[in-house]
């Protein structure tokens, strides 16, 4: 089937190239990086995790929001998801291997990815995190091409497929709470020593990463000619608003549980984020934005009349997944170290070399995702069903 992603049209072609010179131009800084260190980023031994470890943060959890569809149709057999269940699966696919590399040239030094696996250590939350994303990443893989294989061939998955889907599910929401563990294990950084990390994340993800797949839908059903159906993007978007509210009360949670209580080392962090603290004030505009778009979203996607409208549903899922990148991407991983344990205001810039190789890592993901949809609309294309239910549940 990978044939199939070597012909398009023009404007395929366009948008392949467009990524590729994005991806030249962030393997150029990066290897500019790996020449002189990582000293040409913004991160400094006070803020030692900046955008690359932010958009980690966050692709894992639109990675994590492929659960959000296997979940309905394999367990309850919501028919609505069997078109774009594969989608969300080819998804995740792109998101982990995005996760991998901002891993990756956060590190510094490529062999340092070898201490892993040289050197594991049961006890490290970043030893589990390795294992649980290069799992589901195998998982989705596996389940995507093999229920797309057998629904282009027209016959029924083998029976080995059904236990992997299931076993999709936890390890979904394992790969989010782990990563979340990551944060709340570290007891010297007050910001993120919290019991809710975890539901935050999720919450969060399961809001942004189906969000960003309503988005894909609306695309290919005016570009690529698949129309995953109203009753599916209607479904999706009850997801959205659902998770949106849970991810806005948590956060409103933790805001209540600092200023309260007035724990200066829990408040410190908020007054930073919201309204700056000792004239630092870099990621007060972010914040605000953050938060005026998701009550903004919250507003369109609660009320059906509006949500019903593609083109209102396609600017809530814009402001969805702007407001979680902020929230959950810079806000939440560069706040954790302003101020520092010595009560020492050290601000972030991320530098034109990091946002560059930024830029780049996610046009890989983007190509990765153009290349597998191609195929997905592609087979759909040869097949003509409105409904793979029968062959994807192997029945």
């Amino acid at each position: 089937m990978l044939e199939k992603a070597l012909k398009g049209s023009l404007r395929y072609w366009i948008w392949i190239t467009g990524l590729l010179v994005i991806i030249a131009i962030g393997i150029f800084f990066y290897m500019r990086q790996l020449d002189y260190g990582l000293g040409v980023t913004g991160m400094s031994r006070d803020v030692s995790w900046g955008l690359y470890i932010a958009q980690f943060t966050f692709l894992v959890g639109v990675a994590a929001s492929a659960v959000m569809l296997v979940l309905p149709y394999y367990l309850h057999d919501y028919k609505a998801f069997g078109k774009i269940t594969v989608l969300g699966e080819f998804l995740a696919v792109a998101a982990v291997i995005m996760c991998i590399l901002f891993v990756f040239v956060d590190l510094g030094q490529p062999s340092r990815v070898m201490n892993v696996l040289l050197h594991p250590q049961p006890t490290s939350i970043l030893f589990w995190d390795m294992i649980v994303l290069s799992g589901y990443l195998l998982i989705n893989i596996i389940t995507g091409w093999m229920i797309l294989s057998c629904n282009r061939r027209e016959v029924p998955p083998p029976g080995w497929i059904r236990p992997l889907i299931y076993l999709s599910i936890p390890w979904a929401i394992s790969i989010h709470t782990v990563t979340a563990f990551i944060y709340a294990g570290l007891p010297g950084r007050s910001f993120w020593l919290t019991a809710i990390m975890a539901p935050r994340f999720l919450a969060s993800a399961f809001a942004s990463g189906p969000a960003l797949l309503i988005l894909f839908c609306l695309i290919l059903k005016r570009y690529g000619r698949f129309d995953a159906g109203d009753r599916a993007i209607q479904a999706l978007s009850k997801i959205v608003v659902y998770a949106l509210a849970a991810s806005i009360f948590f956060v409103l949670m933790e805001l209540f549980t600092a200023f309260y209580s007035q724990i200066p080392e829990q408040t410190r962090h908020f007054q930073y984020l919201f309204a700056g603290l000792d004239g630092h004030h870099n990621l007060v505009p972010w914040m605000w934005t953050s938060a005026v778009l998701a009550f903004a979203a919250l507003t369109v996607l609660i009320i059906p009349s509006i949500r019903r409208k593609e083109e209102w549903l396609a600017v809530a899922c814009v402001f969805v997944f702007v407001s979680l990148w902020i929230e959950k991407g810079l806000g939440l991983v560069v706040t954790g170290f302003i101020p520092s344990p010595l009560e020492t205001v050290t601000e972030y810039f991320p530098t034109g070399t990091e946002i560059a190789i930024t830029a780049g890592v996610w046009a890989i993901g983007f190509l990765i995702l153009t290349l597998l949809y191609k195929i997905f609309i592609s087979v759909y294309s040869e097949t003509g069903s409105d409904d793979n239910r029968p062959v994807a549940n192997g029945k």
